[in-house]
């Protein structure tokens, strides 16, 4: 009875912004309570990322983009293998993996607590980082690489999960509801960096803090009960992967190594069998190009702007605070609606029209203020719409392509992107401001279809 009566008061609550089943409130609280800490988490160490590599120099952007790229093609197999083992629930998965993430951020906050100096600014330090500062230089391209892996990993999977339980119609209905509560943790991870900055690399142990609250909602995802379609619809093909997987097991450990290096090849095979999935490849990809150069350009800005590490923190986390309030309400009142109405084809054209708009806008005034309310506009746009239309997409293929080849192009398949967009930045130069809106305007065409 009881049960009963909070179900009917929370789906009373979120009637005017998505229609809710009873039977869905459970599963819906926790991946919205998951996305809420883990976005959190990221969040508060997102200013102490960027920071690093600023105080690196602008001009090591492309390398550490390039360094990501690699350090994916390590980690996606590892990733695939866990979250496919019939061993494992899909939940007991996603505990493991956001534990190991939250148990790193405790690592990294031992190693910056053995600096003697941890806000020092490396580019401001001329022949000494030759000698003397190779370490601290060592700690901080380190440490951006691995929280760009721990955001690409850990909200990949958690999306993998939400497809997998959810058809295609409770996808577009709940997805936008599911995003607001990862924009609140946005928003609450920046707010967070903001006033407790001065503790510096302290926030790492709330930020690990906060991944393990995530790994428990995560936990609770798989047994909340859901009564989804999705779940009757693939139990036959649960059956039918755990006796082949359950097959698997009497291989030799030499066989089951060579199968874990092979699981990005797995997930690359089943890409490319599928033009359903290149499709995506490319909107991903093309996406990845244009989001990494507003990316340098923001970095080159906030370099300009401030030149003290301690209140570059502050003012990137004030920019992800400013963005987060407007995502949080687009989600909470525009996803839902507008997937339903108008469509995952509209909702995946807004954000390459933004950004075509975005770079034309820059062309003509490259200030700091035509930056970040292009930033601003672009990331509302890809989160009230484009990334919740995109993880719709996902709903409609099989849980070996989930699980595997939707892990491959959610970490590969970007971080090819970035990695082409700094060979490009550099390349390019002095031309820039032209690259943008030029890569935009032709990428269109392709995430129209």
């Amino acid at each position: 009875m009881t049960s009963l009566l909070w179900k009917n008061r929370i789906q009373t609550v979120v009637a005017p912004f998505v229609t809710v089943r009873p039977e869905e409130i459970p599963t819906l609280l926790y991946a919205c309570a998951s996305f809420f800490f883990l976005l959190s988490a990221y969040f508060m160490v997102i200013p102490l990322r960027d920071e690093a590599a600023i105080s690196l120099g602008t001009d090591t952007l492309p390398l550490l983009f390039l360094a990501s790229l690699l350090a994916t093609l390590i980690a996606a197999p590892i990733c695939s293998h866990l979250l496919s083992q019939s061993s494992l629930s899909k939940s007991k998965a996603l505990l493991l993996l956001y534990r190991f993430f939250g148990l790193s951020l405790v690592f990294f906050f031992i190693l910056y607590a053995g600096e003697s100096s941890p806000f020092i600014n490396l580019t401001t330090q001329g022949s000494k980082l030759k000698t003397g500062l190779w370490v601290s230089c060592t700690l901080r391209a380190s440490f951006y690489i691995w929280i760009a892996l721990l955001n690409l990993f850990t909200t990949s999977a958690l999306w993998a999960c939400l497809a997998d339980i959810m058809t295609s119609e409770a996808a577009s209905r709940l997805f936008g509801l599911v995003g607001a509560g990862a924009t609140l943790g946005q928003f609450v991870g920046s707010i967070s960096a903001v006033f407790l900055t001065r503790f510096g690399p302290s926030l790492l142990l709330l930020a690990a803090l906060f991944m393990e609250f995530g790994a428990q909602c995560a936990l609770r995802i798989g047994s909340a009960g859901v009564t989804f379609d999705a779940v009757t619809l693939s139990s036959s093909q649960d059956s039918t992967r755990n006796v082949e997987e359950a097959v698997q097991t009497t291989q030799s450990l030499w066989q089951l190594v060579c199968n874990k290096a092979l699981s990005m090849l797995e997930g690359l095979q089943l890409t490319l069998a599928s033009s359903y999935l290149l499709r995506i490849c490319c909107f991903l990809w093309l996406t990845a190009i244009v989001s990494s150069f507003f990316y340098f350009e923001r970095a080159n800005v906030v370099a300009q702007v401030e030149a003290d590490p301690l209140h570059r923190r502050v003012l990137l986390a004030k920019i992800n605070s400013f963005i987060a309030v407007f995502v949080f309400f687009g989600q909470l009142t525009l996803t839902g609606r507008l997937l339903m109405h108008c469509g995952v084809t509209v909702a995946l054209c807004a954000s390459p029209a933004v950004a075509a708009f975005n770079m034309m806008a820059i062309n003509m005034s490259p200030t700091a203020w035509v930056v970040a309310l292009s930033e601003a506009a672009r990331k509302v746009t890809t989160y009230v719409l484009t990334r919740p239309g995109r993880e719709v997409l996902f709903t409609v293929i099989t849980q070996a392509e989930k699980y595997k080849a939707k892990v491959f192009i959610d970490t590969f398949i970007q971080r090819l992107g970035d990695a082409v967009a700094a060979g490009m930045y550099e390349i390019l130069g002095f031309l820039i401001p032209m690259g943008p809106s030029t890569i935009a305007i032709c990428a269109l065409p392709a995430k129209l279809q």
